[in-house]
């Protein structure tokens, strides 16, 4: 089911809030390592998608690729995130932004394996080459994917800048592209909107980003952005 309106053109709520984003030496991979040994106590902001009332919830999972290059001009940056656009052609999510990810298989042997499957087979990133650092609460999307977001390191050499010797599935992936952690974990630049949506009041996230002006800006919105928006709390708790 398509939604009957663009994400894009609903206004901008009004700014509320005044949180801080997530230092940079908070997002190195040491400090994030030792935040999911001990993580703190947390509550998500946003559980679940309300755009379609799913009778059923099928498990799912993602994989939350942070992108690291120590030894890169730029080491004191933050990693980055790996992100996909899907192919306009898809029944669901059809030209969305979105980790990589889907649904859980018979032989998966836990929904880190599915993540981690889903992400070879989505963008060709060997499991091998991902340091999985811990998972954030399921989110239930609006189709009924009951998804649990797995986050994962990947140390990268600085030549591997533009695509990480990725080879992305052309049926499924359109764009694989990378945004700053630090940018995410921003809240200056998380939006909210709200649209009234066959008689509901609903609300969403969005984060859009733009690597440079002359660049296509990356929409990044929805069940990605409120999977991000958790994230964000969760290091920020």
């Amino acid at each position: 089911m398509a939604l009957s309106f663009d994400p894009r053109s609903i206004p901008i709520l009004p700014a509320h809030e005044h949180l801080p984003p997530v230092s940079v030496a908070q997002l190195h991979p040491q400090s994030l390592r030792q935040r999911f040994l001990a993580p703190p106590v947390w509550a998500p902001d946003v559980h679940t998608d309300r755009w379609i009332q799913a009778e059923q919830t099928v498990p799912a999972a993602v994989l939350i690729p942070l992108v690291w290059r120590p030894h890169a001009a730029d080491q004191g940056l933050a990693p980055q995130v790996l992100l996909t656009q899907r192919t306009e052609h898809l029944k669901k999510h059809a030209g969305q932004i979105s980790f990589p990810g889907g649904r859980a298989e018979p032989d998966d042997a836990s929904l880190v394996a599915t993540a981690l499957r889903e992400a070879h087979e989505e963008v060709g990133l060997a499991p091998e080459r991902v340091e999985v650092l811990g998972s954030l609460p399921t989110y239930i999307t609006g189709t009924g994917f009951e998804v649990t977001p797995v986050v994962g390191l990947i140390e990268a050499e600085p030549q591997e800048h533009d695509s990480l010797r990725l080879t992305p599935d052309a049926g499924e992936v359109a764009r694989v592209f990378e945004v700053p952690l630090h940018f995410l974990m921003n809240p200056a630049h998380h939006q909210r909107h709200a649209v009234e949506h066959e008689g509901r009041a609903l609300s969403y996230f969005s984060m859009p980003w733009r690597a440079q002006p002359e660049e296509p800006e990356y929409f990044i919105w929805g069940a990605t952005a409120a999977m991000l928006r958790n994230f964000y709390r969760f290091l920020a708790a």
